[in-house]
Formats: C-alpha cells, structure tokens, sequence
C-alpha cells in the first residue's frame, strides 16, 4: 500500500473526520514506529508502519457502517464531552464498531446526522465541493426582509469569509415565522449567525435532509443505511465503489 498523509490515514480508520485528524497530530498524540509526528504533511503506511494513537495501535476497520441518526436536543456532536454533557455517541447503543459523526449539530440543534467509520466518505460529504445540499427547518424570532432573504441567498461574510449561496423561503407565516434554509457547506453555528446577522434570533433548528437522505427516525433513534442509499451517495459525490 503506498504511503498516505497521516490525517487520512486516521479518518480511513474510523479514529476521527481528517479535521479532527490534524488536531490529533498537531497536540502530539499520534506516532509512527514509535516517534511523535506533530507535522500535517506527514506520511505513513498502514500496512507496514506502527502507528499509534494516544498509544494505542491503529489498526484498519473491518469494515465501514454507516448510519443515519435522529440527534435529539440537549447533547453534543461529539466522541466525548470534557463538561460532561451527554453525546450523541451514548445513543448508539448496540453499535460495537468506532465510528463518528459526520460534520454536526450544535447542542441545542437536532435532526439528521450521519455516524460513519468511513473517514473518505465523511470527508467527501463535508466538503463543499460536492455540493451536497443540506436542509434545514428553522424557527426565528421575527420575520425576514425580502431584501435581508436575498443577501441570505447571495451570501454574507462569516469570520471574514463570504458563505456560500444559499436557498431560503418562509414555510410558515406569522410573528415567528418557520423557514426552510438549504446549503451546501456547514461551517459551525453558520445558519444561526446567518440570522442574527439580520437581528433575528433561531429558537429553533432541525436538520431534516443531507442530499436525497431524509430524516425518517424518531429524536434519539439510529438506524444503519441500506446498501443503495449508501450506493447512492457515493454516486452524489462521484466516489468509486469499492471491489
């Protein structure tokens, strides 16, 4: 097998998405044949290098899972919670194999997410660069201007980056009127500081779609995709199907 980066080597094992990957190395808990890489260009083998994280021996899944989970309100998207909030890995209980979630929803957020140990396919679906649309049902606090809905659609500047276009229309009218928001890319927070770039507050926010996948499970229930949604996916993001 040739030699990888050795973020992707980590996502590829089910240890965490790349992101997560590179704080790994960069706080120095990741090494190979027993020295400490902090480097990101760094490469590896997994077949033929020794690589540890936090010294445990990384070694590839047996195979990938992939499922869809229903987050509840009131727990974090992530593998461990240093203030002891509850996390959307305590729900999945009968799951035996390591996996993580895919990009998230914040604490007080719920809806449709994606657990996996398939660090590619997380990555791919992530990216904005494949153009898998997300969709959102959002409650705000007061309604949107026409003219602040098509700056929301063009884009604003978020941490001095512009956002990507984004599709948006009122589906419930009234003083806190509900909205459907679809966007491609998921920068953490984005939609709820979309709206208060436009003084408006979310009260409340539920992923109910990512690309053809709708939410279909009960709040705190998973369930594993069927190999033609999974199928399906990897057509969206013009990824291979493996042998």
């Amino acid at each position: 097998m040739p030699e990888e980066r050795l973020q992707k080597i980590l996502s590829q094992a089910g240890i965490s998405s790349r992101r997560k990957a590179e704080e790994l190395i960069q706080a120095g808990r990741v090494s190979v044949n027993g020295a400490t890489i902090t480097e990101l260009g760094s490469k590896a083998d997994l077949e033929r290098d020794s690589i540890k994280v936090d010294n445990k021996l990384l070694r590839a899944p047996k195979r990938h899972l992939y499922i869809a989970l229903n987050k509840p309100k009131g727990c974090v998207t992530t593998m461990s919670d240093p203030e002891g909030r509850p996390t959307v890995m305590q729900l999945l209980r009968g799951v035996k194999e390591r996996v993580f979630p895919v990009g998230r929803l914040d604490y007080n957020s719920e809806g449709l997410l994606l657990m996996t140990n398939d660090g590619e396919f997380a990555h791919r679906i992530t990216a904005p660069a494949s153009h898998v649309m997300k969709t959102y049902v959002v409650k705000a606090n007061g309604v949107l201007a026409e003219e602040q809905e098509k700056e929301f659609r063009e884009g604003i500047s978020l941490h001095g980056k512009r956002t990507s276009p984004a599709h948006i229309k009122r589906i419930k009218g009234g003083a806190n009127p509900w909205y459907e928001v679809r966007i491609a890319e998921g920068r953490q927070n984005q939609i709820r500081i979309m709206f208060k770039h436009f003084g408006r507050l979310v009260e409340k926010l539920r992923r109910v779609k990512i690309g053809f996948l709708e939410l279909d499970l009960p709040p705190g229930r998973y369930r594993v995709l069927t190999p033609r949604e999974i199928e399906r996916f990897r057509k969206l993001m013009k990824m291979e199907t493996p042998e």
